[in-house]
């Protein structure tokens, strides 16, 4: 395993970051393909045999019992100061919106919630999972920054956001002189690659590590034609993600299968690989002890310029979906209005 800094952090993490959103009891939670707490407990305990110290979970994985879990495993199987733990908190919901709870209090319940799910006293990355449209972005850097202070979270960072998002939400940081975001999590795999557009400049230029999301695409990257898994069958969140370009994805996935058969390594190597020379350290989900493996050996897999070249050469730009979609002009132009009274602290809702 490879080691590297989370961007201007001091959080040294490997360069797989495990995704913890298939582990959790799915009778709780959106996902009928999660995995149990003792399949949970097998693959982190084979995960950190192998040197992956960086795990990345959320509160809305599974109700809170992803965290749950994993703080269970961890405690069992490593000592706190040897791993990296990343979770996120949600927007605000209507029924606190309605109650006046602000943005800084909506931060502190979600964290001590998380904390108490992990069964730990701090996060090491403590993540704004989706751009909270009806909470005014100085509020969220102002409560972030407060966990930071109180020794609950070491530091931050974002996901779901566009670049110019982040670029603003960093200067109001520096501004109010509160924690910028370390690091970016976005969606980013060789099917999908939007980021290149204006994230990965952003993030090249100010030292914000990028932990992109979906790294496998769902499994399309890890699957030869015609090979298939609970997973493809059943997530519709990934089929709505990509099933608008299959036609022209299987072009990339073909060369995917080409280049790994000839170099005698999984879809999965060659596919992380790619990635890695791209990011920090992208977030691979894993339900299966076997998929360890091939994330971990992806890292030591070195592309040729020319196998870079000719995987990335039939990509076709792709429409935003799921999250990023969300941003509508209409909540672009609250956001303005938002942004601008909370920074003459005349807090305006609605």
């Amino acid at each position: 395993m490879e080691y590297t800094m989370l961007g201007t952090s001091d959080l040294r993490v490997s360069r797989i970051c495990m995704g913890c959103m298939g582990f959790g009891d799915h009778q709780n939670g959106q996902h009928s393909w999660t995995v149990g707490e003792e399949t949970t407990r097998q693959i982190i305990q084979q995960a950190l045999t192998q040197g992956i110290n960086f795990f990345d979970t959320a509160i809305g994985y599974q109700n809170g019992t992803s965290e749950m879990y994993l703080g269970r495993a961890l405690k069992d199987f490593a000592q706190r100061d040897d791993v990296v733990v990343a979770t996120k908190f949600l927007p605000r919901t209507d029924q606190e919106i309605e109650e006046g709870i602000s943005g800084q209090e909506h931060i502190r319940r979600s964290l001590e919630t998380s904390l108490s799910h992990l069964g730990m006293d701090y996060v090491d990355l403590y993540i704004y999972h989706m751009w909270d449209y009806r909470t005014p972005l100085a509020d969220i850097l102002d409560g972030l920054g407060q966990m930071v202070k109180e020794g609950k979270a070491r530091y931050i960072g974002i996901s779901n956001c566009f670049a110019y998002q982040l670029a603003k939400a960093n200067a109001l940081a520096e501004k109010m002189g509160v924690p910028k975001f370390v690091s970016v999590q976005g969606h980013y795999n060789l099917i999908f690659r939007e980021e290149e557009r204006e994230m990965a400049k952003l993030c090249a230029e100010d030292r914000i590590a990028m932990t992109p999301y979906s790294a496998l695409a769902g499994g399309r990257l890890s699957k030869y034609p015609g090979e298939t898994s609970q997973r493809l069958k059943e997530d519709s969140y990934a089929k709505l993600k990509y099933d608008g370009t299959a036609a022209e994805d299987q072009k990339i996935i073909d060369r995917v299968a080409e280049i790994a058969d000839r170099r005698g390594v999984t879809m999965t190597e060659v596919s992380l690989a790619w990635l890695l020379n791209k990011v920090t350290a992208p977030v691979v989900g894993m339900t299966k002890q076997s998929q360890i493996t091939g994330a971990v050996s992806a890292v030591d897999l070195k592309l040729t310029e020319e196998e870079m070249a000719y995987l990335q050469e039939p990509y076709v730009p792709h429409a935003l979906v799921g999250v990023m979609a969300q941003n509508t002009p209409n909540a672009v132009a609250k956001e303005q209005v938002w942004v601008t009274s909370a920074q003459t602290g005349q807090k305006k809702e609605g």
